[in-house]
């Protein structure tokens, strides 16, 4: 990468760019509704479950400018979800300053292990373990997302709602490759723990994106 990309996207005004599409929410609070999705590369965190792992190598993925990612956002949907990997490792100001001005909602997916960048309608926080969020990242979340692999994440789960605000909405998700084992063990939880919700991947069981 030369000096003068390397800038642009040191600053925002160009982005390492996995993939954009547009299709369904199919987690959490939005779930069934279309949004724009834009995947960004790079990702430190590491999770074995992981079902994004190209995402991981932003080496991988081209430099694009942010202001025709915004351009293509605004022409499908009135939603902007960005993901990665881990999005909060780029800075975000041009992104969602870009889509907030042409009327586009903007939502994000984040680890919370980066400070928080650029201006968010919609925050949604999966924790992971090996890297922790930050206080900021706890105390801005609209949603917190905490994927079930095993049975000690339920503890995990509860320590993460420990920190989040009053306000933040609470979901579980079954890991996708244990599915079958922890859904069970998820209904029984919500039921006895109702503060939680179930977050279900409905777009693999719908098959789109």
């Amino acid at each position: 990468m030369d000096s003068k990309t390397q800038q642009l996207v040191d600053s925002g005004l160009m982005l390492p760019l996995m993939e954009e599409f547009y299709t369904i929410q199919g987690e959490g609070y939005h779930t069934g509704t279309a949004a724009y999705f834009i995947r960004i590369g790079g990702c430190d965190v590491g999770c074995h479950w992981c079902d994004v792992k190209e995402s991981w190598d932003s080496n991988l993925h081209p430099p694009t400018l942010t202001k025709e990612i915004v351009q293509r956002a605004k022409s499908y949907s009135n939603i902007a979800v960005i993901t990665g990997g881990e999005p909060l490792m780029w800075d975000m100001k041009s992104l969602t300053n870009s889509l907030q001005n042409k009327n586009v909602k903007t939502h994000i997916e984040t680890s919370g292990a980066y400070n928080l960048s650029g201006s968010w309608d919609w925050i949604c926080l999966s924790p992971k373990k090996l890297k922790l969020p930050l206080t900021e990242v706890y105390q801005e979340a609209n949603e917190l997302k905490i994927i079930i692999y095993n049975k000690s994440d339920f503890k995990f789960a509860e320590e993460q709602a420990a920190k989040v605000n009053k306000n933040c909405q609470l979901f579980l998700q079954a890991e996708w490759s244990n599915k079958d084992k922890m859904t069970p063990q998820i209904i029984d939880y919500v039921m006895q723990n109702p503060k939680w919700k179930i977050s279900i991947q409905t777009h693999k069981h719908l098959n789109i994106p």
